[in-house]
Parts: C-alpha cells; sequence; structure tokens
C-alpha cells in the first residue's frame, strides 16, 4: 500500500539511492535537505528523483521540520554531519546538526500529536569503536581505544589488556559495548538512542539501522570527510596516490549502496525488527589498502598507495559487521561484494570530475594536533 513518506537528508548518497527505491515501490516521498555546501557545491543534484517534493531545511529549525512531517506516514531519518576528522574540531556543527536535528524531529513528531506508522534512523558502526577482537589465550575480548603512547610507536594492532598480546579481530555483532571515539561516533550514537527512546516511551516503531562502510554512486567526490572509497577516488581521478594512514592493513566492512537501500525497505516491512538496532554489512572484511588497490586497478590508474604510517585521532584498527541479526529480523542478504560492486561504482567515477581536497583536510588535522 502506498504511503507518505519523509526522507530526511533525502538529497544525499544514500538518501538519493532510497528515495528512487521508495518510488519505484509507489511511495509519495518528501525529501527534507538543507544541501550543504560542502556536500552539494553545486546545489540540488541532478540525480534526486523529479517526482519527489523537495523542501531545503535545516534539521536545526524546529520550524522546518514540523512543517516537513505534516501528512506523513513514515520516516527515513538520514540526515546527518558525516566525517570522523572534522567532526573533533568541528564539534558543535557536529553535535547540532546530529544530535539536536534528531531532538527536533522527535519533538515535532511529539508536538504533532499523530501516530507515525514507523522511523528508521541511519545509525553507524563507528559507535562500537574499536570492533570485537579474540586472544589466543583471554579469548573473546573488547580492547579500550588504542593508547597515544603506543600509535606513536606505531605500533597499530589492538592489545589484548590482560596479557598485552596482539588480537586477532572477528565480526562485530550487536552485543558489543559501544565505544565512541569520535565526536561524530559520539553524535551517531546520540541519534539512534534518541529515536529507540523514544519509541519505547511512546510506542513508535523505531529501526536502528547500523551501517558500515557505504560505497557507490553519488557519494560526494570532492567532500574530503566523505567515506573512504569516495576519498580514495577522487585522489586517484587526480592522479594522485591514495593517502592511507597506519600500515594499510586494518580491516572494514564495505556494503554496496545498493544493499543498504534494500535493508531499508526491508526495515519498513518487517515488524520483527522494531525496537532494534541492527548492524548492515557485507559481512566480509577487505584491508584499506586492498581497496585503495582494487580502485586503481579498476580506474586505470598506476598509483601506489601512499602508506603515511601516521594516526589519526579517531581512529579505529578493525571493524567488520557480523549480520546474523539482520538476516534474522529482516531477511537480509547481501547482493554485492566489494570485489563485484567495484565495477558500477567505477564506471560512474569514468563520467565524473573530482576537486582533491585531501591535502586541506589532513592539514587542518595537523593544525588542531589530530594526526602525527
Amino acid at each position: 500500500m502506498s504511503k507518505r513518506v519523509l526522507v530526511t537528508g533525502g538529497a544525499g548518497f544514500v538518501g538519493s539511492h532510497l528515495v528512487d527505491a521508495l518510488l519505484r515501490e509507489g511511495h509519495v516521498v518528501r525529501v527534507f535537505d538543507s544541501l550543504s555546501p560542502q556536500v552539494h557545491p553545486q546545489g540540488l543534484p541532478a540525480y534526486l528523483a523529479i517526482d519527489t517534493q523537495f523542501v531545503q531545511g535545516d534539521m536545526r529549525d524546529l520550524d522546518a521540520v514540523r512543517s516537513a512531517l505534516t501528512d506523513i506516514d513514515v520516516i527515513y531519518h538520514k540526515a546527518a554531519a558525516v566525517g570522523v576528522g572534522q567532526s573533533m574540531y568541528e564539534i558543535a556543527q557536529y553535535m547540532g546538526a546530529n544530535t539536536q536535528g534528531t531532538a527536533n524531529l522527535l519533538q515535532a513528531i511529539l508536538d504533532s500529536k499523530r501516530q507515525f506508522e514507523k522511523l528508521i534512523v541511519a545509525s553507524s558502526m563507528s559507535i562500537y569503536g574499536e570492533g570485537k577482537y579474540r586472544c589466543d589465550t583471554h579469548g573473546e575480548v573488547a580492547p579500550p581505544p588504542r593508547p597515544l603512547e603506543q600509535l606513536k610507536r606505531k605500533q597499530w594492532e589492538a592489545l589484548c589488556p590482560t596479557c598485552g598480546a596482539e588480537l586477532n579481530p572477528v565480526a562485530t555483532d550487536e552485543t558489543k559495548a559501544l565505544q565512541c571515539t569520535s565526536i561524530y561516533a559520539l553524535s551517531k550514537k546520540d541519534q539512534e538512542e534518541l529515536c529507540l527512546l523514544y519509541g519505547r516511551t511512546y510506542g513508535l516503531p523505531v529501526v536502528a539501522l547500523r551501517y558500515f562502510n557505504i560505497y557507490g554512486t553519488r557519494q560526494a567526490l570532492s567532500n574530503p570527510y566523505t567515506g573512504v572509497a569516495a576519498i580514495f577516488a577522487a585522489r586517484l581521478l587526480n592522479r594522485n596516490a591514495p593517502m592511507v594512514f597506519e600500515d594499510g592493513a586494518q580491516q572494514r566492512d564495505f556494503v554496496s549502496v545498493h544493499d543498504i537501500v534494500r535493508a531499508n525497505l526491508l526495515a519498513l516491512e518487517s515488524a520483527k525488527a522494531d525496537g532494534m538496532a541492527i548492524n548492515i554489512g557485507s559481512g566480509s572484511p577487505i584491508s584499506i589498502a586492498d581497496v585503495a588497490k582494487a580502485l586503481a586497478k579498476s580506474l586505470g590508474v598506476d598509483a601506489d598507495a601512499e602508506i603515511t604510517s601516521k594516526y589519526r585521532a579517531g581512529d579505529i584498527r578493525h571493524c567488520f559487521a557480523d549480520i546474523t541479526l539482520a538476516r534474522q529480523v529482516l531477511g537480509f542478504e547481501p547482493q554485492f561484494q566489494f570485489a563485484d560492486g567495484i565495477h558500477e561504482l567505477v564506471e560512474w567515477l569514468r563520467s565524473q570530475s573530482a576537486s582533491d581536497r585531501v591535502s586541506d583536510a589532513t592539514q587542518q588535522l595537523t593544525a588542531h594536533g589530530l594526526t602525527a
């Protein structure tokens, strides 16, 4: 049955793909987006579907959010300031856009005195901090953030807090204690917990989807704080080597935007997921160095990654998803592994131009003492 759907952040990377899918399903879609110049330097993107109702507005504007909710049945909350590094020195911006913006959304929902059908919020794997690990001697452990003294020694692997041995990364499930290592992560944790708490209190079905590293078309290539695949791509399109922190062996979970969209559609249909926070990833780890190598090879650019052997405040060593819960409550099964999904990404990249602003971003981090 057709629903009236609000997608906050609907002009963005994930949001716009979700809008397309919702329209294909026959829903009526309203997009609420601030069109941040950092993400949308040209204004309203040409890829945004024309058969949506577009409203330009900021999540920090409570009256604008209230107006956007008029006659809506379902809310997808995707609006957020994104980026670990930048969040560490633009603290008010990130907490305002993400935490206060979400508080405004919930206040507007409450003040409307209407019963909405469902709220689906974009959470993030960043809220885990370090992923799960296993010690050969002490079994499964959740280590604290790596100490600064250790990072200065270029000793990158997480260590067992009991015996000091190097730990082996294992898939991270939703039972892992949350451990925010950046302002961005803290603001995403706020978004998730605010929405789930509201749902429990007021009887609104809420699902929080913890996205892992998303890649795909429409990512903001000129935004140096976006996903790492897009950052590497911007470097390569300008014939520059991808800049890799630490030694490049850190493992992540790269998930196609198409799989992310499908998880969002499943969350709308499945009551079994209500009230839950659920990992959405590919379930397969890949090293950051291998991501850079795969992108360079597919783009036909002869540029080995620049391994900086530097660290950034807020970075973690390893984290990749256990998606057992998503399979159980959503019926989610990823359709794309990185080796497959990269082909579509590369075809799109060939038609794009991108400003390489990575050096500027790195200088900002250095100026604030956030990398060394």
